[in-house]
């Protein structure tokens, strides 16, 4: 039962208080009927009676979590709204730190008011998913189910095309991603069992193997991925050095024409981000992010621009559309397209520059997310459909596919040990536990260096590991695969701590095809995150073998990183 904000009460005209609605037992029969099959020794006992039925109001958003922290609009106007009795004096607290320090004990991304986009503000789309919201709340959901209303509200300029190669979308912030193409399913009969097929219905649900044939035929020849999603913003001023420096972990003061991968960090040294920025003009840098954290990442760069004027932000994810091309004949397709020089030597690792792709002009990235020679190619958003055209055409006889997010996301990323915010980077986690520390630290002064200098003077208190299952066989035969979140134990089932206090838990998981294994992440206690070390996961109430393969961030697959060299 909904109710509209506007529909709710004042203090004067509620019978009982605004958030407590007369009861009406025709709206909780159904419910009560529930109550009575679980538990029919209490309601069924005669002497059980309910003395005071409450119909109170809770408050819901679009994506179930909180919304906290200052408005982009009004610079001091705070907000804690949608937050549960259970949860209030925790998020008070949480709150309080954060107006007064500017940064949370705990990570507080996913409930970020930053976070909406213009279409997720509106109230058909509050309505819509609220309406929907409250069986994900309550029900049990598996971990890739979708949202099922206001769909097709942000499209790809190829979006026609990918519904022709039978393209299975999954949602993120509005726009609809292909997480795998039907027009793929021949694969599977060229990789057979390589594919990594499940058995189990909740394993295989919101997946496919075809994924993983697309996976296989990446690595083999090249995939053209679609990365429209991408959230992209410029800093642009002859102050944006400065302001971009100030920002990012990496250096930054590099030449026009390099990219550069960097962390970025709060004060106390957590994860705000990890992203990618290509210096574009001595006066113009632009940060490629991802689309969950787009909007948070945007303002956090706006709200520390130079207050003397000199750099700003300009968000441009509407006026670009990202696509990747990788694989081992990546080179030989964009070639074949442009009479630009894409030789290693002509074009090096880390470097983007405009090519013209017959009459597109193109902005190319040499930077990869899966492990694999390639590039991400930027054009307006008008100009996307018809790169995408040309790329597949022009792929066919190099035996490219279209590739979805199953692939860029998951398996190609986890085969490299390529971590993602959200799952192994927040503001709880530093760069030393996460693996990812550099040689050295710039000389420039950035948001968490002095931090940064203590954690990486200090023994870690998790370390990120990356481990294999060995065996995936069930009590009852089946093959189990884990799909995230599961609790890492001793082999013998015991608990593990690591120096914060935590009890280490997936935090993702997938199939590596190209090496035939099931893998997990998980941050563990320092004395267990040793390589070959034997422990265990529980996943529905058994415990399966793992083994910690990388106790760092060395990919599994291709640990010299030839094949991104090219």
């Amino acid at each position: 039962i909904l109710y509209d904000p506007a529909d709710i009460p004042s203090n004067e005209q509620a019978k009982l208080s605004p958030t407590e609605m007369p009861f009406t037992a025709d709206d909780f029969d159904d419910q009560l009927e529930q109550a009575l099959e679980l538990m029919p020794e209490v309601l069924g006992d005669p002497q059980v009676e309910i003395r005071y039925a409450v119909n109170g109001l809770l408050s819901l958003t679009p994506d179930g979590a909180p919304i906290l922290g200052e408005t982009p609009e009004v610079k001091g106007l705070w907000s804690a709204a949608a937050v549960w009795v259970k949860e209030g004096p925790g998020v008070g607290r949480l709150v309080a730190e954060w107006m007064t320090d500017g940064d949370p004990e705990y990570d507080l991304h996913h409930s970020d008011i930053a976070r909406f986009y213009p279409h997720q503000r509106t109230r058909a789309h509050i309505r819509a998913r609220t309406g929907e919201a409250f069986n994900k709340t309550y029900g049990i959901v598996h971990p890739g189910e979708q949202w099922a209303s206001d769909r097709n509200v942000r499209l790809a300029p190829m979006h026609a095309s990918q519904r022709e190669l039978g393209a299975f979308f999954f949602e993120a912030v509005g726009w609809e991603r292909p997480m795998w193409y039907a027009s793929n399913e021949a694969l599977l009969g060229d990789y057979g069992d390589a594919v990594m097929p499940r058995e189990h219905e909740w394993d295989a649900r919101w997946w496919s193997p075809i994924i993983n044939a697309e996976h296989l035929a990446m690595r083999d020849r090249a995939g053209v991925v679609d990365l429209s999603a991408f959230s992209i913003f410029d800093v642009v001023g002859p102050g944006a050095l400065r302001a971009v420096q100030r920002i990012a972990v990496a250096q930054v003061d590099v030449p026009p024409g390099r990219v550069v991968y960097t962390p970025v960090l709060d004060d106390r040294g957590g994860f705000r981000a990890d992203l990618t920025i290509m210096r574009l003009a001595d006066d113009h840098y632009r940060v490629v992010t991802g689309a969950a954290t787009g909007n948070i990442d945007r303002t956090w760069f706006a709200n520390r621009m130079p207050a003397d004027g000199t750099a700003h932000v300009v968000d441009r994810t509407s006026a670009y559309t990202t696509i990747g091309v990788w694989g081992p004949r990546a080179r030989d397709l964009l070639g074949s397209l442009t009479s630009a020089d894409v030789s290693h030597e002509g074009f090096g690792f880390g470097r983007c520059r405009e090519i013209e792709v017959e009459s597109l002009l193109v902005l190319a990235s040499r930077i990869s997310y899966v492990g694999e020679l390639g590039w991400e190619l930027y054009v307006p958003m008008e100009q996307g459909a018809r790169l995408w055209d040309l790329l597949l055409d022009a792929g066919r006889p190099h035996g490219a596919v279209p590739v979805g997010i199953g692939v860029y996301g998951t398996t190609g990323r986890l085969e490299k040990g390529y971590r993602a915010h959200g799952a192994e980077l927040d503001t709880e986690r530093t760069i030393v536990e996460a693996g990812m520390m550099r040689p050295k630290v710039k000389d420039a002064d950035f948001i968490g260096r002095e931090a940064y200098l203590k954690q990486r003077a200090a023994e870690p208190e998790a370390v990120l590991c990356t481990l294999t299952v060995d065996d995936h066989i069930s009590g009852d035969g089946t093959r189990r695969f884990m799909l995230g979140g599961e609790p890492i134990l001793t082999r013998d089932g015991q608990t593990l701590v690591d120096g914060h206090g935590h009890r280490p838990y997936v935090t993702s998981a997938g199939s590596a095809p190209s090496l035939g294994k099931h893998l997990l992440m998980a941050y563990l206690p320092p004395a267990a995150a040793v390589v070959g070390g034997q422990l265990a996961v529980s996943y529905m109430e058994e415990l399966y073998p793992v083994t910690v393969a990388a106790a760092d961030a060395t990919p599994l697959f291709d640990p010299a990183n030839e094949r991104i060299r090219g």
